[in-house]
């Protein structure tokens, strides 16, 4: 067996693994998984925003994404070759949402590169968790992967994820080695009037899943004139108990308080806050919006965009929209920024 292949067989086990912990965890015996459920408590611990409902949520989709078959399909798009001379690639992981920066990592090492990584302070119990364990399927990957905390001093190329400020002393510092450098972006959704109720209920997924805080998280809603507000909060009902989060209500109450003493005009539920805003990126708690008089138009205006939106989620309108309530469920081949991470890695 190659080495790409004692990988990848590492990878799948994985699935299995985090597959059976999913599927078990309310009756399983306590010590058969007892080490992961003291991981998920410290990443808890350590990040309050990662309640244990988010974290099984990323667990279960991974645990779907990592089957022999679905890594199989994804892979056999590019060259791989078990010879070619390993890289090292820095990555600068963020912290917004549980294991974020996991499939850079599954690229790299499936790449047959070795990863240097620097997680974020938000997110340091998981991955290395998840390390370990491959590692224990496939004593290679021990000498492929580091953990580090300081400045990065060797490395062939660098994978880097943060905010637009963050960005810039990214591009000044990396800007010499291959790299991948990502910005800030938000996902859109846009509506018609014509949706059910099933899939405005779904949209509330895409809308609160880690609790807005994600790129793939819709922020922002394109919106036909005259356009029922009733249906879209009726929908949303559903996911009303979000509020008793201490810090989604904390942000709830101060961003309302802004609004109301800034005299915007604003929609409110109870639990979520609509305002009508040309930007993407809404604060926690509050989703923006606009109208929009035609369809194409709006086509038109999201393609000049497009360098600010991850995805949009949408019914029939767009050749690469995401189906309601999916944004936080992206496949392999689901590349952040649309640049296609295992290519870049395979070219280096």
């Amino acid at each position: 067996m190659t080495a790409d292949n004692r990988r990848l067989k590492a990878f799948v086990k994985l699935g299995n693994y985090l597959r059976e912990f999913c599927d078990n965890r309310n009756s399983r015996s306590p010590e058969q998984f007892l080490s992961l459920d003291d991981a998920l408590t410290r990443a808890e611990q350590q990040n309050s925003w990662f309640t244990q409902e988010n974290l099984m949520h990323s667990l279960q989709h991974w645990s779907s994404l990592l089957t022999e078959e679905n890594l199989d399909q994804w892979l056999s798009n590019y060259s791989l070759r078990d010879k070619r001379q390993s890289k090292t690639i820095g990555v600068i992981m963020a912290g917004n949402i549980p294991l974020v920066g996991f499939h850079d990592f599954i690229c790299i090492l499936l790449s047959g590169n070795k990863v240097l990584a620097k997680t974020s302070s938000n997110d340091k119990v998981l991955l290395p968790f998840l390390s370990d364990f491959l590692v224990h399927q496939e004593p290679e990957l021990k000498d492929a992967i580091e953990f580090t905390e300081g400045k990065f001093d060797h490395f062939d190329a660098v994978i880097a994820t943060g905010s637009n400020n963050t960005s810039r002393y990214f591009e000044y510092y990396f800007g010499k080695k291959p790299n991948i450098i990502r910005k800030n972006r938000n996902a859109v959704a846009v509506l018609t009037g014509n949706e059910t109720e099933k899939q405005l209920t779904a949209l509330g997924e895409d809308i609160f899943r880690y609790w807005g805080l994600g790129c793939r998280n819709v922020s922002k809603i394109y919106l036909p004139k005259n356009y029922d507000f009733d249906q879209l909060f009726n929908a949303l009902f559903a996911y009303k108990d979000i509020i008793n989060q201490n810090k989604y209500a904390n942000n709830y109450d101060y961003n309302k308080a802004v609004y109301l003493m800034s005299e915007f005009k604003i929609l409110d539920n109870g639990f979520v806050i609509l305002k009508e805003d040309e930007s993407f990126s809404s604060p926690i708690a509050s989703v923006f919006y606009s109208f929009y008089d035609s369809e194409d138009a709006l086509k038109n205006k999201l393609t000049t965009q497009e360098g600010d939106i991850q995805c949009i989620v949408s019914h029939g309108l767009f050749a690469n929209e995401v189906a309601f309530g999916q944004t936080q469920k992206p496949q392999l081949d689901d590349y952040a920024d649309g640049i296609d991470t295992m290519k870049f890695l395979l070219e280096l």
